[in-house]
């Protein structure tokens, strides 16, 4: 598994696309990425998954775990991570359903999900620390100084 640094606040991990093929005859018949194994040791003994569906031209967030750090990879369509990074500085990371790509967001990063596109998106999520319903981890926050109007 390759990363590369964005910023010294998350990651981004490309991961591993493999076709598959038929049994019969051997024909492609679709492929399979590789978000998580053990040995990877990107996230350590991760305690959930949970998939967020974020409907056309909506948004998610902004908000920050204070304790978790979360992983996001998009299983259909095309968002927008928007991340506000520890040295209060915005990225941009367009992630997309054909271009497998995992995000790593590190507890105490803002994060905004923003989907564009006319069709709902999928977003596969692993998180090393699980929610519970009364653990007040989760705080939201506003991003006052982005430019939310580009994407209108």
């Amino acid at each position: 598994m390759i990363f590369f640094l964005m910023s010294n606040n998350f990651r981004i991990h490309k991961l591993e696309k493999h076709e598959t093929k038929d049994v019969s005859d051997s024909h492609t018949n679709g492929s399979l990425t590789v978000v998580w194994r053990d040995w990877d040791k990107i996230i350590k003994d991760p305690q959930m998954v949970y998939v967020n569906f974020i409907a056309p031209k909506e948004m998610k967030g902004p908000h920050l775990h204070q304790n978790r750090t979360s992983y996001f990879y998009c299983i259909n369509g095309e968002v927008i991570l928007i991340i506000k990074d520890r040295n209060g500085e915005f990225q941009e990371v367009i992630v997309k359903s054909d271009e497998p790509q995992l995000i790593e967001v590190p507890n105490g990063i803002g994060v905004a999900i923003l989907n564009r596109t006319e069709r709902s998106s999928i977003v596969l999520v692993l998180a090393d620390i699980s929610w519970k319903p009364d653990d007040n981890e989760m705080k939201n926050v506003t991003f006052e100084n982005y430019n939310w109007d580009k994407w209108k």
